[in-house]
């Protein structure tokens, strides 16, 4: 059963509250906070992207610098230096944007958006999850995979997508589901994908996990956007290293292990930076005025402010 985590407060009133479920985990990776269901599986769905990663860097794939390992993670906004990355890391494999399999789409960002619609129009590379699959096709290339239909699930590529997962969180394989982007989506309980992420910021220097968060750490506006959720996370919380997902899944941790994964039972957006935020206060991180800035969202009333989104007082 879920719990009540984040509340909407207009004009002095309750409006309305998102209901969800939290684990937190200790730095030897014991919980600290369990809320909710936490132990049943949920659809990760980009919350899963480093793990996807790992599994490219596994066979073969070896990105000449941080930022093409961090577009491989990406969720990002399509904005021009997103799809330059993206383009780049075609061009590296002789690959066309043809060949990507995920649908076309515009860019999330405004400006981004509007440059879009004057010209060309949708394409795959502004899909956020573009570097993602244009990595996905340099490792069928590296491996002599097929590059078409990489997005089945018996293509070489997702069962070995299927044995990362299964090995990094310890969770049986269970049915599958499809994510927005056509590829198949690994479901994946609360628990064991704060520890997951936690395996990534505790890995030696070097190793595969670790250079996958070395990277997204290093500038974490590739794998987001601007203002982006992850990048306001990361760039007020040194060492930290997270992923959002759709529908309201978000995971993380520091450097030390400490960890968390939470999901938003109907996935709004809005309830996802005050609970985030409440969630590193309830961690221990150093706190600043940065945070307090990110960790209650302002309700507008025309243009005055009139009230808050915020975690519910007393819960984490």
């Amino acid at each position: 059963m879920s719990v009540e985590l984040v509340e909407v407060v207009r004009s002095g009133f309750r409006e309305c509250v998102h209901r969800g479920s939290v684990v937190l985990l200790a730095a030897d990776g014991t919980p600290e906070l369990e809320l909710g269901e936490v132990h049943g599986p949920i659809f990760p769905r980009s919350t899963n992207k480093p793990l996807q990663a790992l599994t490219l860097l596994r066979h073969g794939f070896d990105p000449v610098d941080d930022h093409e390992l961090a577009i491989t993670t990406a969720s990002h906004f399509g904005e021009p230096d997103h799809v330059a990355l993206v383009r780049r890391l075609l061009d590296r494999f002789g690959l066309t944007q043809a060949e990507l399999a995920c649908p076309p789409d515009l860019p999330f960002d405004d400006r981004a958006r509007a440059a879009a619609l004057t010209g060309a129009g949708p394409s795959p590379l502004y899909m956020n999850c573009s570097g993602k699959h244009a990595a996905m096709l340099a490792t069928c290339a590296i491996n002599g995979w097929p590059r078409t239909g990489y997005l089945d699930v018996e293509h070489p590529l997702q069962q070995a997508v299927l044995a990362t997962v299964a090995d990094v969180t310890g969770e049986p394989e269970t049915d599958l589901g499809i994510d927005g982007c056509g590829l198949p989506i690994v479901p994946v309980s609360l628990i064991n994908l704060a520890r997951a992420f936690a395996g990534f910021t505790t890995a030696e220097p070097g190793t595969a996990p670790r250079r996958i968060a070395d990277a997204v750490r290093a500038d974490p506006r590739v794998i987001s956007g601007t203002n982006g959720p992850d990048l306001l996370a990361m760039a007020t919380t040194p060492g930290l290293f997270c992923k959002i997902g759709a529908d309201g899944v978000h995971a993380g941790a520091l450097p030390d292990g400490r960890a968390f994964a939470y999901k938003i039972d109907d996935g709004h957006d809005r309830a996802r930076m005050p609970l985030t935020l409440a969630i590193l206060r309830r961690l221990g991180v150093d706190w600043t005025d940065a945070h307090t800035d990110l960790a209650a969202t302002a309700v507008l009333g025309g243009d005055a402010r009139v009230g808050v989104i915020r975690a519910i007082p007393g819960v984490l």
